[in-house]
């Protein structure tokens, strides 16, 4: 839901387009971005990434809609410690994506579809970037 770095809009476009065929939506925000859902009301918390706020007004935005359904799924930088503190607020997610919190030493990476057809096309805060090691395969 953070393509355009818009999880709030996005959440309700995408359930008002499916309805109840939607099951969940997916929060991954970089730790670098702040959110423009929750500009308005920053100032007493940390922004960055999936914020709790972010969360909350989520939830309030799908129930007002009557998409009470739809499941909140968040991920980017999850670990034991980050979900004991979203438990502790009793933020409303019902389920947690920790990736490369289960791993260890230094392969963490993304796997995000920056190019199609020869057009960027990649969500806030990815870019297409040139690799010279990289090589065309022939299938």
């Amino acid at each position: 839901m953070d393509f355009h770095n818009d999880c709030i809009g996005t959440s309700l476009e995408c359930a008002r387009a499916l309805g109840t065929r939607l099951w969940g939506v997916r929060f991954d925000t970089s730790e670098m971005l702040v959110d423009k859902s929750i500009i308005g009301r920053m100032g007493s918390f940390r922004p960055t990434g999936v914020a709790p706020e972010l969360v909350f007004m989520a939830r309030e935005a799908l129930d007002r809609e009557g998409y009470g359904h739809v499941k909140i799924i968040v991920s980017g930088g999850f670990n034991a410690e980050r979900i004991s503190r979203f438990e502790a607020q009793k933020v409303p997610v019902d389920a947690y994506g920790v990736g490369s919190s289960l791993m260890q030493g230094s392969n963490d990476f993304t796997a995000d579809i920056v190019r199609v057809g020869g057009k960027n096309l990649a969500k806030a805060g990815r870019v297409y970037k040139t690799n010279t090691r990289m090589e065309a395969v022939q299938a």
